[in-house]
């Protein structure tokens, strides 16, 4: 780690020390950036006091999974799947601006159960300083059953996440922005399995033509595709656009547009009018 700027090497430093400082620690995984770091430097900290968990549900991609068996598979991390059930609430398929919030409820429960069964002594989840910026309910969750935050705690951002997962090798450090599946819905627009499983299909066929960083917004009959500026150009070809079309049209959409303002982190949140800064952290 000495190759590390001074800063970032004192804040990982830092976050080793609340690691083990937390005792017993259950690490939410999905295998995306952060929660892979955590869950590899919770280990390193802890050894066999540090165990990651992923939930599993109709939200959680098949994609991810398969990150998560290799993480935990090349560095040896302990851990286990467990099934969460959030699609069992109304509240949860309603879609309402705080979904997030019953999900992670439903996870936070299910991840306390088996801290408390198994003996361990706290849960903690990968929320970042970037993360604060946007709509979280899902943090007000976490607060209300005391998960730990230790990337808040010590003051890391994505790009120094990133870095710090580059510097011991994770194959995450440089993995596209990832959410639950039900984010590609419009708020109002019920959370059901077959439009999930519409997006998730949709997006990996997306992936297929060579596309990195990609959304499938589910609009009822129309496919709303983002994808990232620096990728547009190729996309408006008119042979790939046509190809993106017979990609996604057959699993049930009757139109796919493109949007032309590319991908962006939490477009469907731009329908709310919120003060992020009133958001718990």
């Amino acid at each position: 780690m000495s190759d590390l700027p001074d800063e970032l090497a004192a804040k990982e430093r830092a976050l080793r020390d609340r690691l083990r400082a937390s005792g017993r620690l259950l690490v939410a995984f999905s295998g995306g950036v952060d929660s892979s770091y955590l869950a590899s430097v919770a280990h390193a900290a802890l050894g066999e006091g540090a165990l990651a968990v992923t939930a599993v549900s109709p939200s959680y991609p098949a994609s991810h999974r398969r990150m998560a068996e290799q993480v935990v598979r090349e560095f040896g991390i302990p851990h286990r799947f467990v099934e969460t059930r959030e699609m069992e609430s109304a509240d949860y398929r309603a879609n309402r601006s705080d979904r997030c919030y019953h999900c992670k409820s439903e996870l936070f429960a299910v991840l306390g159960a088996l801290r408390d069964e198994l003996g361990f002594d706290a849960v903690a989840y990968g929320i970042n300083t970037d993360d604060r910026g946007d709509f979280r309910p899902g943090h007000r969750a976490a607060a209300e059953r005391g998960v730990l935050s230790p990337f808040l705690d010590v003051g890391l951002s994505k790009q120094e996440i990133r870095a710090l997962s580059r510097s011991i090798g994770l194959p995450t450090a440089d993995l596209p922005a990832s959410a639950c599946l039900s984010s590609r819905l419009p708020y109002g627009t019920e959370v059901t399995p077959e439009r999930l499983a519409q997006v998730e299909e949709g997006e990996e066929r997306l992936r297929a033509l060579g596309f990195r960083q990609v959304r499938l917004r589910h609009h009822g009959e129309l496919a709303r595709i983002e994808i990232d500026r620096a990728e547009l150009p190729r996309a408006l070809d008119p042979a790939v656009a046509q190809a993106i079309v017979a990609a996604v049209k057959p699993l049930g959409f009757r139109y796919v547009s493109l949007d032309l303002e590319g991908y962006r982190t939490g477009s469907l949140n731009e329908v709310l009018f919120v003060d992020f800064s009133a958001e718990p952290g």
